[in-house]
């Protein structure tokens, strides 16, 4: 993926740039709000890394403009300002999301990885990790090419998760969305069957919470 980075700190914008190519994105980095509307405007990316306090304009008046001509990049702003307001501004005026200097690399890479997934699904209906396939339009589920045979609600938990990965989907989330009038007691029984179907190191517990699949397998 191709990523636009936006940040005029020296160290950071170096340590940010090195951070997401090691994870397989090409980034490219500006620290000018100018050139960021320039870029974003005539180049096709993937997503945008906003800072806001630049030097020659505001990151909130850079994504004003993004918006304002009709281009949907997925936005993630990355600041030191944390006030609520602040975050609330940069939510409502058209940013993906909001984190707050100083964060932790792995969550930026997840958070990144999260909005460009939204922004994804709205294009395209097929869902797809580490062998496993959802083609929501036609209502089919594959693991390595190989048609499963889920009952109904198996196949909603197991779409519910892949349109997730990597966000943990809690409990009550997938009673209220899957399980229809079956109640709850029964979610167990149905992620049960599901890593019986389709490997038990697909679908991970997050214990007192619900579940996740990451899209990279974890060892637990």
């Amino acid at each position: 993926m191709k990523i636009c980075l936006i940040e005029d700190d020296l160290d950071l914008g170096a340590a940010l740039q090195a951070a997401l190519e090691e994870q397989g994105f090409k980034a490219i980095w500006l620290r000018r709000a100018a050139d960021a509307s320039r870029w974003i405007a005539d180049e096709e990316f993937d997503a945008a890394l906003l800072d806001i306090g630049l030097p020659d304009d505001s990151g909130f008046n850079v994504l004003r403009k993004i918006r304002n001509r009709g281009d949907s990049i997925p936005v993630l702003i990355i600041s030191a300002r944390d006030a609520l307001d602040d975050r609330l501004l940069g939510l409502d005026i058209g940013a993906d999301d909001y984190l707050v200097k100083p964060f932790a690399v792995a969550e930026l890479i997840s958070r990144l990885r999260a909005v460009t997934r939204r922004a994804n699904a709205m294009r395209d209906t097929l869902w797809q990790v580490r062998g496993l396939e959802i083609n929501e339009k036609q209502m089919l589920a594959y693991k390595q090419d190989i048609p499963l045979q889920l009952s109904p609600i198996e196949y909603a938990v197991l779409l519910e998760l892949m349109r997730h990965v990597d966000e943990v989907v809690t409990r009550r989330k997938l009673i209220a969305n899957c399980m229809g009038n079956s109640g709850g007691q029964s979610l167990d029984v149905h992620i049960s069957n599901l890593r019986r179907k389709i490997g038990s190191d697909f679908i991970r517990t997050v214990h007192g919470v619900g579940y996740v699949i990451d899209e990279k397998e974890v060892n637990s």
